[in-house]
């Protein structure tokens, strides 16, 4: 059994607005060079062909802002560090970044206050803000809560408009399309949204896309009738050809952006590096992407490829740390765009990536809180980890099985307390419905338990993985 077999075994699963979206920061050929001071006038810029207003091709994602335990607000319930906070977007705004996404579910509902407090000490017209009506729990679907939720957004923000207004995560559910409709739809808040459009209060309205492709058609389908100004999607070089590989409710990026482009639509980009897993590949091919950019690092070839694309209007990241701002800055600042050869490359690489197949987990934590206490984002990113490692047997005879037993084994108890491993998954699938990605989670629990259990008793992996 060679070692995509026991992977999949074990179940990993594994021209329109051109010049109006086109950069506008010179062109260099010299490449960045992490020991050189970041510039802070060369940020490259999109057009946005609605208004004209210049956007960053950097985005700010506001859902992973520090806490005071140097943390990330998306993994803890610690308070979010507003100093920490307030230097990180002091510190972009002078390095060109303008564009900042948030919602009303980031953070643990803290997000538009934080990002709120700390925008307001600039001036207005040098950011701009997204967010989004985030009414994913039926208790929000109805027209007056919807309502409250927007006008909640304009309160925390501290401004009387918003930038860009997205309808958020539409298609995502196991039953997307019934969703889409109530939450935006039969109680009338699209229609009451196109109307603050109107009214100036939104400047821009799109909305974000998780699943179900049905609802993207959709929504595309009746352009004519809402005048989307943009969009937001999943894109990376994984995703462009890979993603319904990946998991068959996944689309691939390819046809969700050649759908916007032609029709002239802008595309703000979510998840360029698949929550972190980008810059966290296999040995191998953090190699080969090393071996070919030294100066860069692994993540700037996922920002780079996002950035070359002439219909994004800007890409976005979570950035908690100032090192991660400062080096997609390096990135963007300005951007050099991947040539054809150099998108090949990335092409090859995407396919070699599938020959390690991961659980395919952003970390979002749309599946938290497990009713029975499991820390299912936890246990996926120690598996993810293991394979990107190398630490995952194929069997007793394998020449590294002591070490990768050992490896796996220590840094399970180390990464998740044992009352929260999978062993004590009891198949309810309350996380399946919420997952964006449409993993089979009890599934991938049951087997990352079943691997642990034959690494603990010292079984033979092929026998056993044979009878999973």
């Amino acid at each position: 059994m060679n070692r995509r077999q026991f992977l999949s075994r074990l179940g990993a699963g594994a021209a329109v607005s051109t010049l109006a979206l086109s950069g506008c920061a010179p062109k260099t050929g010299k490449k960045s060079d992490q020991r050189e001071e970041i510039p802070t006038d060369r940020m490259t810029y999109r057009t946005n062909p609605k208004t004209g207003e210049k956007v960053s091709i950097l985005g700010y994602g506001c859902m992973r802002w520090p806490t005071v335990s140097n943390g990330s607000a998306r993994d803890t319930n610690d308070d979010i560090d507003q100093q920490a906070v307030n230097r990180l977007v002091d510190y972009a705004i002078e390095h060109g970044v303008n564009y900042f996404d948030t919602s009303p579910a980031y953070c643990k509902g803290q997000s538009e206050r934080v990002t709120g407090i700390a925008l307001s000490r600039h001036p207005r017209d040098k950011y701009f803000i997204a967010t989004k009506l985030s009414n994913f729990a039926p208790a929000t679907w109805s027209r007056e809560a919807s309502i409250a939720m927007y006008r909640n957004s304009l309160k925390y923000l501290q401004t009387d408009h918003i930038d860009y207004m997205l309808l958020h995560a539409i298609g995502m559910g196991n039953n997307g399309m019934k969703e889409f409709e109530e939450r935006y739809l039969k109680n009338g808040i699209l229609d009451f949204l196109v109307e603050e459009r109107k009214a100036g209060r939104i400047r821009n309205l799109g909305f974000s896309y998780h699943g179900d492709i049905a609802v993207f058609d959709r929504a595309l389908a009746e352009h004519d009738k809402y005048h989307w100004d943009f969009v937001q999607i999943q894109l990376n070089y994984l995703d462009w050809k890979h993603a319904k590989e990946i998991n068959e409710r996944n689309t691939n990026a390819e046809y969700l952006y050649n759908e916007l482009y032609k029709r002239g639509i802008p595309a703000v980009i979510m998840e360029p590096l698949l929550g972190g897993r980008l810059s966290k590949v296999h040995d191998h091919v953090a190699a080969r992407l090393k071996q070919r950019e030294p100066e860069r690092s692994v993540a700037s070839w996922a920002f780079r490829f996002a950035g070359t694309f002439p219909g994004v209007l800007t890409v976005l990241s979570g950035m908690t740390y100032m090192e991660h701002l400062q080096d997609n800055l390096r990135s963007y600042a300005p951007l050099q765009p991947l040539t054809e050869e150099e998108m090949q490359f990335l092409y090859d690489t995407a396919d070699m990536m599938m020959r390690y197949p991961t659980v395919p987990c952003n970390d979002c934590k749309y599946c938290m809180p497990c009713p029975y206490g499991i820390d299912i984002p936890s246990i996926l990113l120690h598996y993810n980890k293991c394979v990107n490692e190398g630490n995952l047997p194929e069997s007793k005879q394998a020449e590294n099985y002591r070490k990768a037993r050992r490896a796996f084994l220590v840094g399970y108890d180390r990464s998740v307390p044992k009352l929260r491993q999978a062993d004590h998954c009891i198949g309810c699938r309350r996380c399946v419905h919420h997952c964006p990605q449409g993993i089979d989670i009890p599934k991938e629990l049951q087997k990352i338990n079943n691997f642990a259990e034959y690494l603990k008793q010292g079984l033979d992996l092929v026998p056993a993985l044979r009878q999973v």
